[in-house]
């Protein structure tokens, strides 16, 4: 059997400090048969140049540059233009590892009826390379529940079949911009089969300029929306306003009304069938993190504090977060130095977990 084209669907805007390690990597796939599409949004730094000095080297590198359009824009016109049966995201500050689309293909010819899977991620900050952890959630739960509360893959991990996928379900809907990837997502493990590989694939850079950095307070909110409808038609919560409204503005009342939505749909699940159960309920302690983490990012400790006494879970967040908070609902001050003391303990604890990423990305220059 003839191994599959590979489109590999590569969005670029603004990406020149990052390009190259991105689109080098995957030119030194140990898998060859597959077509870069380089579709450059409209950069307005040295993006175009770097991409056209590749396409002189590789005649797998195609281009198409334009205006700016935006990401879901980009991300359907790569769909529409790609060739390969396989198409495979890729971001352009990312890397990935020698092995990633031999892997993926892989696992597609042993499993035909697959539609798309995602992998696991390492995290490149800075110079140093942070190992990814598996996650025991994605392997001992069902995808088609779980992607119904989060965004189940790392989006620039993910490769779609087409020999399963019908073309009217790949696409990009416009509507949730900024979590464009978590609702497709949830539509395509809806229908169809997917899998996540346990196994790193991809080095993942953390910037400030990154689109989840630069985007993170309308993604949270897109993302609270699409659970909401979702949840809603799967008949597990009729008022789905309490859970948005903590996304457009964090206050006194929707932290309470948030709390109380989430109490209601854990009591729901607990009365579902055994079979599907413990993926709701796994999906609803991730949407819990999630707004504890939304609610933690106001900096206002009375509020987080009326989050976890509502849910009645604090015996969920590190002993460290839980003193600085209890103590701290009396007096504020004391939680945000305890807030502040504890980032620098993670990000101590994130060096010394971390490895020069020079050592485990030699071929690549990383910048």
């Amino acid at each position: 059997m003839a191994a599959p084209l590979v489109s590999v669907l590569l969005p670029v805007y603004n990406a020149g400090p990052y390009l190259a390690a991105a689109l080098g990597s995957i030119l030194r796939q140990d898998y060859d048969r597959l077509e870069i599409i380089a579709i450059d949004d409209g950069s307005t730094d040295n993006s175009l140049t770097i991409l056209q000095n590749y396409r002189e080297t590789d005649d797998r590198v195609s281009i198409i540059s334009r205006e700016n359009r935006g990401l879901i824009a980009t991300l359907n016109e790569g769909l529409a233009v790609a060739r390969g049966d396989l198409i495979a995201r890729m971001d352009a500050d990312d890397i990935a590892y020698p092995g990633r689309l031999s892997r993926q293909v892989a696992l597609f010819n042993e499993r035909p009826d697959l539609a798309l899977c995602g992998a696991g991620v390492d995290f490149l900050l800075g110079n140093r390379i942070i190992k990814g952890l598996p996650d025991p959630v994605l392997q001992e739960n069902m995808l088609r529940i779980l992607s119904m509360f989060f965004t189940v893959f790392m989006h620039p991990t993910v490769v779609y079949n087409r020999n399963i996928i019908m073309d009217d379900d790949l696409y990009y809907d416009s509507s949730y911009k900024h979590a464009e990837d978590f609702d497709l997502f949830r539509r395509l493990t809806n229908r169809y089969p997917a899998a996540m590989i346990p196994e790193n694939l991809i080095a993942y850079r953390i910037h400030g300029g990154s689109v989840t950095n630069r985007h993170k307070r309308e993604m949270r909110r897109t993302h609270l929306k699409i659970v909401a409808k979702t949840l809603e038609r799967e008949g597990l919560v009729v008022n789905t306003r309490d859970l948005c409204d903590v996304g457009d503005a964090v206050s006194t009342d929707t932290v309470r009304r948030a709390a109380e939505w989430l109490v209601a749909l854990e009591a729901r699940i607990s009365g579902l069938p055994a079979e599907t159960r413990p993926s709701y309920a796994a999906g609803a302690l991730n949407l819990f993190y999630f707004l504890y983490q939304l609610i933690s990012d106001e900096m206002q400790p009375p509020l987080t504090h009326e989050f976890l006494t509502r849910t009645a879970k604090w015996d969920l967040i590190r002993r460290r977060e839980r003193y600085g908070l209890r103590a701290g609902v009396r007096a504020p001050w004391f939680s945000l130095v305890s807030m502040s003391a504890t980032r620098q303990v993670d990000a101590l604890s994130r060096y010394l977990q971390s490895a020069p990423a020079a050592a485990v990305l030699p071929s690549y220059r990383l910048s």
